[in-house]
């Protein structure tokens, strides 16, 4: 190993101590002179992260293969080959045609379709340039570590429920009512006991499942690799027995009007929808890539401003369609490089101390 090496690792040591290490820095480097040379070095900045997307032509995008219709619908086969669509799916083509202007040449989507707990990951190691699957901008965990969030292209969204129950419901609002009824300090936090003594699954590693184990109180968390694992955990009536499926408000929404009309949404009294915490979604990209984060918000805001965005919420959202024929009939432009030979929903199982 050489000097350069070592003073490479060193370096980073000294770094992640914090400020306090600066002077040892300077000392490591002969200068504080060369503080912000040996910075770059290390962490280079990524402000040549669209010019690499422009030289190779290719843009490397992230989705979920898991379904989270109306974002991203499962993938469909045709002669032409894999055919995927859904709202995040047109947002990513209208991002690369945007791109393609900006770079003066066509470049091409490479979608990713991995599991979604595998989005940050890939991600952090370099992978992709950018992944897009209804991911809320505002969830704390260990896990997003080390990503950064583009402005939101869908607002409205969040965390709810849906149940096959009367007695659930009545037993949520039950919950907000009671802890309602408790000193003011407490009544902001009513939404947060809805769930104590209910059986409650989520998708592994998403939104709902880090607010889950958050507040879950004396709820009993069931993890499921999918959503579609959650459905067919329920139907089996496995015990413990699903009381609730949380998830992101907006699919779960398209799931009971269109898919699972067995199922109903977790309302209030009133009959609105029951947030248990509100959320914007935006396109997740790396926290040193400043450059494409200045990009993907700008292309954003075109979109939003000439109401391409509002378009494509509507068309997904309140329109009726079939996905298998709208995705063949548009033939989206993409070559699918990295993707599971097949889709398998999964399990689900008990999580332990819940």
């Amino acid at each position: 190993m050489g000097v350069s090496d070592w003073r490479t690792i060193l370096i980073k040591a000294i770094w992640r101590g914090g400020r306090v290490w600066l002077p040892l820095l300077c000392l490591v480097l002969s200068g504080c002179g060369l503080l912000i040379d040996a910075v770059e070095q290390v962490w280079p900045v990524a402000g040549s992260k669209v010019d690499i997307i422009c030289e190779r032509g290719r843009v490397q995008v992230g989705l979920a293969m898991e379904p989270f219709r109306p974002f991203v619908f499962p993938t469909i086969w045709t002669d032409e080959g894999a055919r995927v669509t859904g709202l995040d799916v047109e947002l990513t083509r209208a991002m690369t045609d945007e791109l393609s202007r900006r770079c003066g040449h066509p470049v091409t989507p490479v979608l990713h379709l991995v599991r979604f707990r595998d989005l940050f990951r890939l991600l952090n190691e370099g992978h992709l340039d950018w992944f897009v699957s209804a991911v809320a901008t505002n969830t704390p965990a260990p896990s997003r570590a080390g990503v950064a969030y583009s402005l939101p292209y869908f607002y409205g969204g969040g965390i709810s429920g849906i149940t096959t129950s009367t007695t659930v419901l009545e037993r949520v609002r039950a919950n907000i009512q009671q802890q309602a009824m408790h000193p003011a300090a407490d009544r902001l936090a009513a939404t947060s006991h809805a769930l104590d003594g209910l059986t409650v699954a989520v998708q592994d590693e998403t939104s709902a499942y880090y607010y889950a184990e958050a507040n879950g109180g004396t709820s009993r968390l069931v993890v499921c690799d999918s959503l579609p694992a959650a459905f067919e955990y329920a139907d089996a009536q496995t015990e413990p027995r699903i009381d609730i499926i949380l998830g992101a408000q907006p699919v779960l929404e398209y799931m009971v009007k269109r898919v699972r009309k067995d199922w109903s949404p977790l309302t209030r009294e009133n009959g609105r929808p029951l947030f248990l915490t509100k959320a914007d979604y935006g396109i997740v990209v790396a926290e040193e890539s400043y450059r494409l984060r200045w990009l993907v918000n700008d292309l954003l805001l075109k979109l939003d401003e000439s109401g391409r965005l509002a378009e494509m919420r509507t068309r997904w959202l309140d329109e009726e369609y079939a996905f298998p024929r709208r995705a063949s009939l548009e033939g989206l432009p993409f070559d699918v490089e990295k993707m599971a030979s097949h889709y398998v929903q999964g399990t689900c199982r008990i999580k332990l101390g819940s």
